[in-house]
């Protein structure tokens, strides 16, 4: 089989080119292929898929090879690479498993329209919101001290967010007016990883809830750094929310 290795700020993908949709690997295969020690090794698996309507579709799973939500950098992964194969150039309409995406392509970033966020539920000190996946969002000082494995863990599994199968969790620390340092505790990969697209968009949209943050907001992420742009608020929700970064081909390959 040969696939694609792909990385949007540290986030990384194995993705299958699957137009003829002959993948059928189950559940153990696909989590033997994320792997980072006897398989590729990656944060997901994604399948390009043929799609009436729209350019392709974007079929998402788990490290762990469960069939995940929305993954923000897995999105803009998966548009370099269809733009890579030729299926699409300045723009790409393609649906995943929460809906419709809009993308914008550059050489030097990939600008993926998120859908829109209704509302921002306050859970004592932290907040909640989801944006295609489910995130928690925690203010911490000095966040690169921050245990995120073992905090994000209890949080995740912890018996507000059971009846949903858990939670992602964001660790958030304010560096400016216009800046935030996100580290994010991922459902599915049970660990920390580099980048989590859907995660900085739930820390973009409660900082400017909580905190009056305009768009865009700059991200810093341990992989690099993204921006996310919206119009609209809390009240009246969040509408054309972009999350805007780069997304490389590392290496192709066949196992």
């Amino acid at each position: 089989m040969q696939f694609y290795k792909y990385q949007g700020t540290g986030n990384d993908f194995v993705i299958i080119d699957d137009r003829n949709q002959a993948f059928n690997l189950d559940t153990q295969a696909i989590a033997q292929l994320c792997h980072r020690r006897f398989g590729i090794g990656a944060d997901g698996l994604m399948l390009l898929q043929m799609a009436e309507g729209y350019d392709f579709r974007m079929v998402y799973f788990n490290s762990d090879g469960t069939e995940g939500t929305m993954c923000g950098n897995g999105g803009r992964c998966l548009v370099r690479f269809a733009a890579d194969l030729g299926i699409v150039q300045e723009k790409a309409h393609f649906i995943a498993v929460d809906g419709p995406h809009l993308a914008y392509i550059t050489p030097s970033t990939i600008s993926l329209q998120m859908q829109d966020v209704a509302n921002i539920a306050q859970h004592d000190d932290d907040y909640f919101t989801n944006t295609g996946s489910p995130h928690v969002v925690r203010y911490v000082q000095q966040v690169q001290f921050t245990d995120v494995k073992n905090i994000g863990a209890a949080i995740r599994y912890s018996e507000a967010y059971q009846g949903q199968n858990g939670t992602n969790v964001n660790f958030v620390e304010k560096l400016d007016p216009q800046t935030l340092f996100v580290r994010t505790y991922e459902r599915g990969v049970e660990d920390e990883t580099y980048s989590c697209g859907t995660g900085v968009t739930a820390a973009a949209l409660v900082s400017n809830t909580t905190k009056g943050m305009p768009s865009p907001i700059q991200i810093k992420t341990l992989g690099g750094e993204l921006a996310v742009q919206f119009e609209g608020n809390s009240t009246d929700g969040f509408t054309q929310i972009f999350l805007i970064g780069p997304a490389k081909h590392v290496f192709t390959g066949e196992i």
